[in-house]
Protein backbone atom coordinates (compact mmCIF):
# COMPACT_ATOMS: atom_id res chain seq x y z
CA UNK A 1 0.00 0.00 0.00
CA UNK A 2 1.44 3.34 -1.05
CA UNK A 3 0.21 5.17 2.08
CA UNK A 4 2.36 2.89 4.27
CA UNK A 5 5.59 4.00 2.56
CA UNK A 6 7.63 6.41 4.66
CA UNK A 7 9.88 8.85 2.83
CA UNK A 8 12.01 11.79 3.90
CA UNK A 9 10.15 15.05 3.27
CA UNK A 10 11.57 18.56 3.14
CA UNK A 11 10.98 20.47 6.37
CA UNK A 12 10.68 17.34 8.54
CA UNK A 13 12.83 16.91 11.64
CA UNK A 14 15.00 13.81 11.87
CA UNK A 15 17.69 12.28 14.06
CA UNK A 16 20.17 10.48 11.82
CA UNK A 17 22.82 8.10 13.09
CA UNK A 18 25.70 7.52 10.70
CA UNK A 19 29.13 5.88 10.72
CA UNK A 20 31.92 8.21 11.79
CA UNK A 21 34.58 5.52 12.19
CA UNK A 22 34.37 1.74 12.46
CA UNK A 23 34.00 2.11 16.24
CA UNK A 24 31.98 5.34 16.51
CA UNK A 25 28.75 6.74 15.19
CA UNK A 26 27.76 10.37 14.64
CA UNK A 27 24.31 11.69 15.55
CA UNK A 28 22.83 14.50 13.46
CA UNK A 29 19.60 16.22 14.47
CA UNK A 30 17.82 18.78 12.37
CA UNK A 31 15.57 19.63 9.46
CA UNK A 32 15.78 17.67 6.21
CA UNK A 33 16.50 20.04 3.30
CA UNK A 34 16.88 17.55 0.43
CA UNK A 35 19.56 15.55 -1.33
CA UNK A 36 22.93 16.49 -2.77
CA UNK A 37 25.64 14.74 -4.73
CA UNK A 38 29.24 14.48 -3.53
CA UNK A 39 31.32 13.16 -6.42
CA UNK A 40 29.47 9.97 -7.31
CA UNK A 41 27.72 9.57 -3.92
CA UNK A 42 24.25 10.80 -3.00
CA UNK A 43 23.88 12.51 0.37
CA UNK A 44 21.15 13.69 2.74
CA UNK A 45 21.22 17.45 3.49
CA UNK A 46 20.26 18.37 7.07
CA UNK A 47 20.07 21.85 8.61
CA UNK A 48 21.52 21.34 12.10
CA UNK A 49 19.37 22.20 15.12
CA UNK A 50 20.25 23.79 18.48
CA UNK A 51 21.63 20.50 19.85
CA UNK A 52 24.70 21.18 17.67
CA UNK A 53 25.38 24.48 19.52
CA UNK A 54 27.56 26.81 17.43
CA UNK A 55 26.84 24.77 14.28
CA UNK A 56 23.07 25.48 14.55
CA UNK A 57 21.71 26.51 11.15
CA UNK A 58 24.65 25.06 9.20
CA UNK A 59 24.04 22.37 6.58
CA UNK A 60 25.50 18.88 6.99
CA UNK A 61 25.73 16.47 4.07
CA UNK A 62 25.61 12.82 5.09
CA UNK A 63 26.50 10.29 2.37
CA UNK A 64 23.68 7.74 2.08
CA UNK A 65 26.06 4.78 2.32
CA UNK A 66 27.05 5.71 5.92
CA UNK A 67 23.49 6.18 7.26
CA UNK A 68 22.69 3.56 9.90
CA UNK A 69 19.34 4.78 11.25
CA UNK A 70 16.81 7.59 10.78
CA UNK A 71 14.46 8.52 13.63
CA UNK A 72 11.43 10.59 12.64
CA UNK A 73 11.04 13.38 15.20
CA UNK A 74 8.47 15.46 13.31
CA UNK A 75 7.12 14.42 9.92
CA UNK A 76 5.84 17.13 7.56
CA UNK A 77 3.46 15.86 4.88
CA UNK A 78 4.64 16.25 1.33
CA UNK A 79 6.34 14.58 -1.57
CA UNK A 80 9.83 13.23 -1.15
CA UNK A 81 12.42 15.02 -3.27
CA UNK A 82 13.88 12.84 -5.99
CA UNK A 83 17.54 11.87 -6.02
CA UNK A 84 18.75 13.30 -9.30
CA UNK A 85 21.39 11.42 -11.23
CA UNK A 86 23.83 13.73 -12.96
CA UNK A 87 26.86 12.93 -15.03
CA UNK A 88 30.04 12.93 -12.99
CA UNK A 89 33.25 14.71 -13.76
CA UNK A 90 34.70 11.30 -14.69
CA UNK A 91 31.83 10.16 -16.83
Amino acid sequence: MAEDIVSLTKGSRYRIESMETRERTKVTKGIFRGYATIGTDDAIVVELDESHQELKGKLRLIPLHVVLAVDILEQVPGDAPKVEKHGTMYG
